[in-house]
């Protein structure tokens, strides 16, 4: 049966560490954006006590969870587990998602102070400051024997990190970046590093989605922090200004106050 926890419990702390394999999802705030889920393979995460989890945010052609955490008023994220051999379980984390991009001071005290390998093509460690964790019999999930973790993304990216070291810009990983992880496949702001250097040289982001869903202009379904929310205060604003001066000489004709 399903039991809830404000935090992880010692011994699904323990069976999370064990791990091969877990998945990411979140979703933009706009009711017309896409949620995601990603899986996360490898060894690149950790618990920093009952209510901190982490990962290594590995760099790929997508960028949605960043996206979508980046995202102002946003920061919702969940995190599952669930066991492929021995007894069957499934763990659920929620929590508010925080950002830590390559190259930023907090990046680089999180790694230095925890001893983290930031291996080649990290683009950012991901905190979940965790408020509620599940956990469910997952009685359906198949046996699987885990075989080995695949090598391809850590060489591909080695190569990426490489070329940017020997001056060839071109295929490093910062137009990488710039190119792939400037926008999500909503048009919403990616990474924050990638979005400057794709301004700084000049490097238009791919366009991820096609078809009549795809959006039709840069950031249309980002809420922008501070300018959208201020204008609607003050047309509410002077809308209910007019409607009370109407509603007050309505009532003064009727009672006979004013006249006209």
């Amino acid at each position: 049966m399903g039991a809830f926890y404000e935090t992880i419990p010692p011994s699904v702390l323990k069976w999370i560490l064990e791990q091969k394999v877990f998945w990411v999802a979140t979703a933009p705030l706009s009711s017309t954006g896409h949620i995601n889920i990603s899986p996360k393979g490898g060894q690149y995460f950790g618990i920093l006590n009952p209510t901190t989890f982490w990962y290594l945010d590995l760099t790929g052609s997508g960028i949605e969870t960043l996206s979508h955490l980046h995202e102002e008023g946003n920061g919702r994220i969940t995190v599952l587990f669930n066991a492929f051999e021995g007894p069957p379980q499934i763990v659920r984390l929620w929590g508010k998602g925080e950002v830590l991009e390559y190259g930023s001071r907090k990046f680089n005290d999180f790694v230095g102070e925890n001893m983290v390998d930031a291996i080649a093509g990290t683009r950012a460690v991901v905190l979940v400051h965790i408020h509620q964790v599940g956990s469910s019999c997952g009685f359906s999930m198949p046996f699987f024997d885990f075989k080995a973790f695949r090598p391809t993304l850590n060489e591909f990216f080695e190569k990426r990190v490489a070329a940017d070291k020997r001056g060839n810009h071109k295929d490093g990983i910062e137009r990488y970046w710039a190119f792939k992880n400037a926008q999500s496949m909503d048009a919403l702001p990616g990474m924050r590093r990638g979005v400057e250097t794709a301004k700084r040289e000049n490097v238009k982001p791919i366009k991820k989605m096609v078809g009549p869903f795809a959006p039709k202009s840069e950031y249309p379904r980002t809420r922008v922090a501070g300018k959208a929310p201020i204008l609607y205060l003050v047309i509410v604003a002077l809308l209910s200004f007019c409607m009370g001066i109407s509603g007050a000489a309505l009532v003064g004709v009727q009672l006979g106050y004013l006249r006209s």
